[in-house]
């Protein structure tokens, strides 16, 4: 439409005829005469209405969906970035109190035989030099490691080291078959050689065959010269079984390690020995039996009661009656 004198008369005119209805509807309320036109506009553009809304609708719901599943998807990547996170601490807290608790098992077994260690991680495994049982530990000649130094953990002997660099080191495991250890009998202190069998017991030949040994009983390293490679007094493992020896001069024992060569953490290297034997004293007490109940001794059984005499009648104490006797009296002639 062209911008005329009468167009713009005739928008005039309209706007002032909506004016009019719009005050006739506000002052009509309820019976307002627009009311059926408004309800027939209704009917007739209801279900075009509705219809477009149909058409429309999904449109901006995908829309807003996927305006909505950026922030869903930066929600979700967020909990699990925080969840993530949350199981790293837990983990590490649990790394970091069984740590401790290694750590402390090592210097009360260090402290009880007065051995001067270095402490040291396992930071690696496997054959590096050629061995088959073998850890790297994060420890060497920078921090006064040398060859051949007894390796122990809270548990006992561990192994030797065998090859140092400035900070790391190579341990033979005492469950190598390369490696061999002396070992003295708790109590009877009968000396023998042990050898390691891989994940099998610990192999010990008794130089005395006739020794009368246990299951159970436990064993120590004998020590070398110098202390190396091996202090005295470190605990090695337990009897676990007995070959006869058959009329031999040595005796075969069994024997189990005390410490777990597939777990191993923290471990400490003895760069000073013990000025004195310890003996079996770095070996933990052995645990009490239990005590055998007593048998109670059973009651004495009740002593029977005499039977009442007839005609007699029961004292308090179950015994009838005394009864008098008659005597017969002289008479007098």
């Amino acid at each position: 439409m062209r911008d005329t004198k009468e167009s713009r008369l005739l928008l005039v005119l309209l706007v002032v005829v909506a004016f009019a209805l719009i005050t006739m509807d506000i002052r009509g309320g309820e019976n307002s005469p627009l009311d059926r036109p408004r309800q027939a506009a209704q009917s007739v553009f209801g279900p075009v209405e509705n219809a477009v809304s149909g058409v429309v609708d999904p449109v901006g719901n995908a829309v807003d969906a996927v305006r909505d599943s950026g922030d869903r998807s930066s929600t979700i990547s967020r909990l699990e970035r925080e969840n993530a996170a949350l199981k790293q601490q837990l983990g590490s807290k649990d790394i970091t109190r069984n740590r401790a608790q290694e750590l402390d098992k090592l210097l009360k077994t260090a402290g009880a035989g007065q051995y001067a260690i270095k402490g040291a991680q396992v930071i690696a495994i496997g054959a590096a030099q050629g061995f088959s049982w073998t850890v790297t530990i994060d420890a060497g000649s920078n921090d006064g490691l040398t060859r051949d130094m007894t390796v122990i953990n809270g548990d006992g002997l561990v192994g030797r080291v065998t090859t140092v660099g400035p900070s790391t080191a190579t341990v033979l495991l005492a469950n190598d078959p390369d490696f061999t250890v002396g070992t003295r009998l708790e109590n009877s202190m009968e000396l023998g050689f042990a050898s390691g069998q891989g994940d099998r017991p610990m192999r010990v030949q008794l130089l005395n065959g006739k020794a009368a040994v246990h299951k159970g009983d436990r064993l120590v390293t004998f020590g070398s010269e110098a202390g190396k490679p091996f202090v005295p007094g470190v605990p090695v493992g337990k009897i676990v079984g007995v070959d006869p020896s058959g009329g031999n001069l040595t005796k075969t024992l069994l024997v189990q390690p005390f410490v777990g060569f597939t777990r191993l953490d923290v471990v400490g290297v003895v760069v000073v020995g013990p000025r004195t034997d310890p003996r079996d004293s770095v070996l933990p007490p052995k645990p009490t039996p239990p005590a055998k109940p007593t048998p109670k001794k059973a009651a004495p059984p009740a002593s029977p009661t005499a039977p009442a005499s007839p005609g007699s009648t029961p004292t308090g104490d179950g015994m009838p009656p005394a009864t008098a006797t008659d005597t017969p009296t002289s008479s007098r002639g």
